[in-house]
């Protein structure tokens, strides 16, 4: 269920109890100039034509989406741009400190982004979420959801699991089905254009382990990927699997 972006406010004062990585990749990017690569160039469904001089990209997942932030830095104008999935969040022109604190709201989640010195007249860009860095908050989020990418023809779905209160998205959008009980856990069906889907929960008789959670199309086991909790369709039915992973450095 998508809030929106509720507010945006900027600020040019540290934030208490935050830690700067001075990683220059891994969700961060480093440098002086503009990254002038193709996917700065965008057009918009209005037709609208944008050349954009994205300095970081990042991808967050919250809440069954992933949401892309690009942020732009003019250094030699001190120009900020927000962009969160093409989507224009705020511009600030002319500025005259160049470095400092953005703050807005993704969902229900307070962001920062960082920019930081580094010597040699370049800079490093972090984002923080509800407190947490880039890192900590897509570690935790790995920890907290269960993700399954499927195609089936010309359809993809995300089925993302919230271990904690057992919410089901598809695509972003949460399903209302109850789970069925069963020998040993539970079963919960619901149907996407005609594809019938199974998310089941069983006791693994494990402690450390936990519940464990399998998914199913049309009577077929999507197997389970590698990369922090996400997993991966391989199915009869698939023509391609996405490659599992949330979270990408900046292009």
């Amino acid at each position: 269920m998508n809030h929106g972006i509720l507010s945006v406010s900027s600020s040019s004062s540290s934030t208490r109890s935050l830690v700067l990585s001075t990683k220059p990749w891994d969700g961060m990017r480093t440098g002086s100039e503009p990254n002038n690569n193709n996917n700065n160039c965008n057009t918009y469904g209005d037709g609208k034509f944008v050349n954009k001089e994205v300095v970081a990209r990042w991808r967050v997942p919250m809440h069954g989406q992933i949401y892309e932030i690009e942020f732009e830095h003019g250094t030699a104008s001190g120009k900020r741009v927000l962009w969160i999935d093409k989507q224009e969040i705020f511009r600030r022109d002319w500025m005259f400190k160049l470095v400092g604190e953005d703050m807005f709201r993704l969902e229900d989640k307070r962001c920062i982004i960082r920019v930081d010195p580094l010597p040699g007249f370049k800079y490093s860009y972090s984002l923080y979420v509800d407190g947490k860095s880039y890192e900590q908050f897509t570690e935790s989020q790995a920890k907290a959801l269960k993700t399954w990418e499927v195609n089936l023809g010309d359809n993809f779905y995300r089925i993302v699991l919230e271990k904690n209160t057992l919410n089901i998205y598809v695509n972003g959008k949460l399903i209302e089905e109850n789970g069925e009980f069963v020998d040993g856990g539970t079963d919960t069906t619901f149907i996407e254009d005609g594809n019938r889907f199974v998310l089941s929960a069983r006791t693994s008789g494990n402690k450390r382990q936990g519940i464990v959670h399998a998914l199913a199309v049309n009577g077929v086991p999507v197997q389970d990927g590698s990369g922090g909790g996400s997993s991966v369709a391989s199915t009869e039915d698939c023509d391609e699997a996405g490659d599992g992973e949330w979270i990408s450095g900046v292009a």
